[in-house]
């Protein structure tokens, strides 16, 4: 059974591929090669950095797990996850934004014709169900460029459901980590407290034995007078 950051990794892989594709053919109008017709949020890029972001966390999530011992991959991921959580609202955004706009092309209507984004040229936000054939140059961009920013706005949720995921998972698991390290330094100060007191009688008991036996052999080596001896030896020569 794979787990969580297998899955999100591959998730985030084919999301990822799926956002920088979108984001070259936004490039070619309605796969043309006009590229003066292309709007401000295809000059930004927005899909093609966001994916490419996606791509790299899930490869090192995918790295991070089949390589459990490696640390760094796991703060690489970390690193990559948010990364990738702070970008894809300003894709979602981007993507909002251009689709309200409309495309930039060549209209023509009601005898005013001109090279603009419809959302200027017709009213703000621009109505696709009222205006559906604006666009003269390319031809049907109008729907060619609806189409790629709904796309985007899939996309960019998506990743974002996914990367927060992850994100909340790494965070738990760290988390979690750190508090079970300062439970077992706290665990171990406190266990380590009665051998520390038993160390502390043994060295006393240690000393106190030291001591009695440093006095035997002191007695041994000077000895008592014996009982045979004289007993005016004993007694000083005042008192005789």
């Amino acid at each position: 059974m794979q787990s969580l950051y297998q899955a999100a990794g591959r998730i985030l892989i084919s999301l990822g591929a799926l956002s920088v594709s979108s984001g070259v053919t936004a490039f070619f109008p309605v796969f043309s090669y006009k590229l003066w017709f292309t709007g401000w949020s295809v000059w930004i890029a927005c899909p093609i950095w966001n994916g490419a972001l996606a791509i790299t966390t899930g490869t090192l999530l995918l790295l991070a797990h089949s390589e459990r011992t490696g640390t760094y991959l796991w703060e690489a991921s970390f690193t990559f996850v948010i990364l990738s959580t702070m970008g894809c609202p300003l894709h979602f955004a981007v993507a909002l934004e251009s689709a309200l706009l409309g495309p930039y092309c060549f209209y023509s209507l009601s005898g005013i014709a001109g090279t603009d984004y419809l959302g200027y040229a017709v009213a703000f936000p621009f109505p696709y169900a009222k205006f559906p054939s604006v666009c003269v140059d390319p031809p049907h961009y109008e729907e060619y460029h609806l189409a790629l920013q709904a796309f985007d706005l899939c996309l960019s949720f998506a990743m974002l459901c996914v990367s927060l995921t992850v994100l909340i998972k790494l965070s738990a698991g760290r988390i979690w980590k750190r508090h079970s390290q300062v439970s077992f330094q706290k665990g171990g100060t406190r266990s380590c407290s009665i051998p520390n007191a038993t160390m502390e009688s043994l060295h006393v008991s240690t000393s106190s034995a030291s001591f009695t036996h440093r006095c035997l052999l002191h007695n041994h080596n000077f000895p008592a007078l014996s009982t045979s001896a004289p007993v005016e030896r004993l007694v000083p020569q005042h008192q005789i």
